[in-house]
């Protein structure tokens, strides 16, 4: 009869302390964190303390009023131009549906029709034009950038030919009221609107099943394709978003200027599009928000009202926001924001490894 032997277990060995961060590893891990999300906030905030110092008009009521009048036709457009983007897709013709809108509402309100009919009218011209966008780039596989600047001089001189004189002057009253000089509980209606509609793409971009499947589309087409997603009908709706808004940012300047003229609207496709990328959105598609997107509007028309302020010609000011358009394209979409945050993290972080040791 074999007897069992037991070997004995050995000693239970204490573990080493769990080494606590130093005050420079937490540091370091905040600013990955939070360095992505509020670099815009700082460089909005950064930006509002230089307009103090350099302009003592720069803080007053007129002047903020100033601004947001001059932000809310492009916040309107960079938010259509977002969805576009989102996609990885881009949208050369927003001027020109811009200055076809304002065409077509001078002409259709000079015939007589009623403002709200003539509004509508416009909107499904424009709302067609980017529609068209979106085939092009659908059906006929033109790239986005090809399809919409040709659309872009297609368009330009379709406003042209309607227009047949240098401009046609507005007088309706009750358009000019409901998209410039009225206001809904003291805030001016153009605001209103452009608010309404950030804040509409914001909830259809974090909330809905179309959004979070353009943010598909954008990060990986081909698998957002393979995996269900209705690819070419999102996109076909992306680009006549576009330009339902341009149309819309379009009715906005007509009543503005309470002119229509196909001269409208010059440059401001590339106003949309710098505000998405200062925004954050990535050229690349499937990143960025819509609510960022309007920020940008609004970094970019503050610097353009603080170089107003203090006299800057319009020369060296097309040179400082195209420096500002690189650094935003290297921020968002050339991994800049993780390049500095890595940077502070190797710097800041370095007490980590020895408190491990």
């Amino acid at each position: 009869m074999s007897q069992n032997t037991f070997t004995a277990a050995p000693p239970l060995t204490e573990l080493p302390p769990t080494p606590t961060p130093t005050n420079r590893a937490r540091l370091a891990s905040a600013t990955k964190r939070l360095l992505p999300k509020s670099y815009l906030i700082l460089v909005l905030v950064a930006i509002i303390i230089i307009g103090y110092y350099v302009s003592e008009d720069f803080l007053t009521i007129r002047n903020a009023e100033n601004v947001i009048a001059a932000a809310s036709i492009v916040a309107v457009l960079a938010v259509g131009q977002f969805f576009v983007i989102l996609t990885g897709g881009i949208d050369l013709s927003v001027g020109s549906t811009m200055a076809m809108s304002t065409v077509i509402i001078a002409l259709t309100l000079q015939t007589g029709m009623n403002a709200g009919a003539s509004a509508a009218f416009t909107l499904a011209c424009c709302a067609f034009a980017g529609l068209i966008n979106g085939a092009l780039v659908v059906w006929l596989r033109i790239p986005p950038f090809i399809a919409t600047l040709a659309m872009m001089s297609a368009i330009k001189g379709f406003s042209y030919i309607i227009q047949s004189t240098s401009l046609i002057q507005i007088f309706d009253k009750n358009f000019i009221t409901a998209f410039s000089s009225g206001s809904a509980l003291f805030v001016q209606n153009p605001v209103l609107i452009f608010v309404i509609v950030a804040v509409v793409a914001a909830l259809v971009a974090k909330f809905t099943t179309f959004g979070r499947s353009l943010y598909a589309i954008g990060g990986n087409p081909e698998a957002a394709r393979l995996s269900g997603l209705p690819v070419a009908r999102n996109v076909l709706i992306t680009y006549t978003v576009s330009g339902l808004l341009a149309g819309l940012a379009g009715l906005i300047a007509a009543a503005q200027l309470q002119q229509g003229s196909s001269l409208i609207g010059v440059g401001y496709e590339l106003d949309a599009i710098a505000a998405v990328v200062v925004g954050g959105a990535s050229l690349m598609g499937g990143r960025g928000d819509p609510i960022s997107a309007v920020i940008g509007v609004f970094v970019l028309a503050t610097i353009i009202n603080i170089m107003n302020l203090v006299g800057i010609s319009s020369e060296p000011q097309l040179l400082i926001k195209g420096a500002v358009i690189i650094i935003a394209v290297f921020l968002s979409s050339a991994g800049g924001v993780q390049r500095i945050t890595n940077f502070f993290g190797s710097r800041f972080g370095r007490g980590t490894a020895s408190a491990r040791v």
